[in-house]
Parts: C-alpha cells; sequence; structure tokens
C-alpha cells in the first residue's frame, strides 16, 4: 500500500480522483486489440468506480484504493456503424489488497474476461 499521493505523481499513472482518504495500489490493465481491424474501427475505453477514461491500446496504469472493493470495466466503443451497435464488454470487482495487480482483457465479439495475471 503507498500514501494516496505517491502513485498519482507516477508518470503515466491515471490518478483516482474520487473521494478516497486510504491507502491506494497501482493497477495496470491490458488492453490488446481484439483483431487488426479494432484499431481503426474500435476506441478502448476503461471504467474504474464507474468513471469512463478513454484509453489507448496496450498497458494502461491506474491509481486504486487498496481498501476496499473496485469496480473495473473495459468496453469498446465505435462509431463505424449506423445505429445501435453492440460492443464487448468485461468487468471485475477487485477485492481490497495490499499489492499492485495487472489485469489482461480478452474481448471476443459479444464478450469478454478481465484476468488477473503475475
Amino acid at each position: 500500500m503507498t500514501d494516496p499521493t505517491d502513485l498519482a505523481t507516477m508518470p503515466g499513472v491515471i490518478p483516482y480522483v474520487d473521494n478516497h482518504e486510504g491507502p491506494r495500489r497501482l493497477l495496470t490493465v491490458e488492453i490488446p486489440p481484439v483483431s487488426g481491424n479494432a484499431v481503426r474501427y474500435y476506441v478502448p475505453m476503461a471504467s474504474i468506480d464507474g468513471r469512463q477514461y478513454v484509453v489507448s491500446w496496450g498497458a494502461v496504469s491506474f491509481e486504486i484504493p487498496a481498501d476496499r472493493n473496485v469496480h473495473v470495466s473495459v468496453h469498446l466503443q465505435t462509431n463505424h456503424a449506423t445505429g445501435y451497435t453492440s460492443t464487448p464488454f468485461a468487468s471485475i470487482v477487485l477485492v481490497p489488497h495490499p499489492g499492485p495487480l495487472r489485469l489482461v482483457t480478452r474481448l471476443t465479439n459479444s464478450e469478454g474476461t478481465l484476468t488477473p495475471v503475475g
């Protein structure tokens, strides 16, 4: 666990911006493209406790609370098709833990998973 301000000062780490006074930990989410066309037609979105972030493909790091549950989700957004388009998503609730965590996102055309690695 780290002091609430330590991780927010690290380059490349998206700070936790909601109200939380307790310890924090580092979360890295890997978001690989689902296909060769995915990079052209989809934008990856990551959500931490309901707050959405437009992110890039690859590894993205977040500062998250270490002393309570945290909801993490990843989905793809597209403006390529006309009308409503279904996009894959993955979701997980992380339990309190003091150490850093790495998740790998696996998305198909209709479903997805966020799996801890390491």
